[in-house]
């Protein structure tokens, strides 16, 4: 099968989509198809194996975050010449909707074409506004997917449809409970936060908790560990009064195991706008016991008294209350932890692949080539 993979986002750049695809581009090689990603490309020194680079892309706001999509209306030849070109059996566009290269995709490809959702916002994102422009996108899809509960419920309430649930998954060769702490992490207790630092993912309300725990106990410490934004300084500035707060940046995703690996809670503070929770996934496959927000991107994957430990969002005293239970029930955290590893092995990056390639064989066989 020969398939084309397509990102609004700029490739360049990590994130949930890109990251997602990535996953499904490698174990779809493994099963023998051939794969071409198209996405826009920011910096020209990076190389993709299978990318065609797309566009020039631009930070956008959205949904609490930035999003580094293209505004290259003149790529629409461009990318008619490549689908002629390359004659894909399916197209799957993630984030179907968001201009401007999915939707060039969506209308000139001539065969079967898959759109997934990941987004999960309390705005409707203009949907209202453009709803009869982006309607006839819409139309184009020949099958619907989600990655969670959550999104397939954000997408449907603008367009509905029959949507099926295909996850995100976890790299279970990566994310292994084998894996050795950092060597600097001895002593004491470890708090890991993994995330960019931008106000919804609730680093701040963490600080927060942590000023409260280290009241108690000074053993107690925080790694966090995501790229900076401007808020950074003044989570920074928070931190040294509090103390015990590590900022580890950026870290390459291959050493990124070694941080859960050092945690005795994973930490989850976010205030809303998730669709699913990888990072989540990712303690979980860790065996490690998570403190986490009652948001619904949390909720579909935790259950509270098993995984781990849910609260309200912005809710400070909750969560100190929570994680300095744990800490001194330890054979409830480590109970946790044995079931989050469990739930984690049926998210394999091979059986999400496996699932999404059912998903295509029935829309070849139900939408054959126009």
């Amino acid at each position: 099968m020969k398939i084309a993979i397509v990102s609004p986002y700029d490739f360049s750049y990590p994130g949930g989509v890109n990251n997602h695809i990535i996953h499904l581009e490698r174990h779809f090689l493994r099963m023998g198809h051939q794969v071409r990603i198209l996405a826009p490309r920011s910096r020209k020194g990076l190389t993709v194996p299978n990318l065609i680079p797309l566009g020039r892309a631009f930070p956008v706001p959205s949904g609490g975050s930035v999003a580094r999509i293209t505004f290259s209306l003149w790529l629409g030849p461009r990318v008619k010449e490549i689908l002629e070109r390359e004659a894909f059996d399916i197209a799957h566009v993630h984030e179907p909707l968001t201009p401007f290269l999915p939707p060039l995709v969506l209308m000139r490809a001539r065969c079967p074409k898959i759109g997934t959702f990941h987004a999960c916002h309390r705005e409707p994102r203009g949907y209202g506004l453009t709803k009869p422009l982006i309607s006839a996108w819409f139309q184009r899809l020949d099958g619907l997917t989600a990655v969670s509960i959550p999104a397939r419920d954000f997408i449907a309430r603008h367009f509905p449809g029959d949507y099926q649930i295909v996850p995100n998954g976890v790299d279970l060769a990566l994310f292994r409970r084998e894996t050795p702490p950092l060597e600097a992490v001895k002593e004491g207790k470890t708090l890991l936060f993994v995330g960019r630092l931008e106000k919804r993912k609730g680093l701040g309300y963490l600080l927060g908790a942590l000023a409260m725990i280290r009241k108690e106990r000074k053993d107690v410490r925080l790694i966090v560990v995501g790229p900076g934004t401007r808020l950074r300084e003044g989570y920074e500035e928070m931190a040294q009064e509090i103390g015990g707060v590590h900022f580890a940046g950026l870290v390459p995703s291959e050493d990124l195991p070694r941080y859960y690996a050092s945690a005795n809670i994973f930490c989850a503070p976010a205030t809303g706008e998730e669709s699913f929770g990888i990072v989540l996934l990712e303690a979980m496959a860790m065996a490690k016991p998570i403190v986490a927000s009652a948001i619904p991107g949390f909720a579909q994957l935790v259950t509270p008294g098993e995984e781990g430990v849910l609260v309200p969002p912005k809710d400070e005293k909750a969560l100190a209350r929570a994680i300095l239970e744990l800490l001194e029930d330890p054979a409830r955290a480590q109970a946790m932890g044995e079931r989050g590893w469990e739930k984690a092995q049926g998210y394999s990056w091979e059986s999400i692949a496996e699932k999404t390639l059912a998903v295509y064989r029935r829309h070849l066989v139900a939408a054959p080539r126009l």
